[in-house]
């Protein structure tokens, strides 16, 4: 089984950028989907992005065009690069981990973001 660990979180201003890395343990993520997602207080969680195993991306709307996700293998790590940030933006990120073929989704402790002045 996976484990992850997010980190790279912490406070920043409007219109500023953080990077989130996700580093996974105990298996190749190689043949697995990887994602993110974020839940605010009082909010569902939801998908901010994911990454397959052939590299595709795949974004939630309110991210789109600010948000780029990638993998490095070797590392065994996922990056979450985020530009532009918004107050709505605010929340704990969570990185996910499903294998090809199964549904069993392992996620990470997460790490809070706050865009705030």
């Amino acid at each position: 089984q996976v484990q992850l660990v997010e980190s790279g979180g912490g406070l920043v201003q409007p219109g500023g950028s953080l990077r989130l890395s996700c580093a996974a343990s105990g298996t190749r993520i190689s043949r697995y989907v990887m994602g993110w997602h974020r839940q605010a207080p009082g909010k569902q969680r939801e998908l901010v992005a994911q990454i397959f195993t052939s590299g595709t991306t795949n974004y939630g709307d309110s991210v789109k065009g600010r948000f780029t996700t990638s993998r490095d293998n070797a590392q065994n790590t996922v990056y979450l690069q985020m530009n532009s940030l918004k107050p709505e933006d605010t929340a704990v990120y969570y990185c996910s981990a499903r294998e090809l073929g199964r549904t069993l989704t392992n996620w990470g402790q997460g790490t809070q973001v706050t865009v705030s002045s």
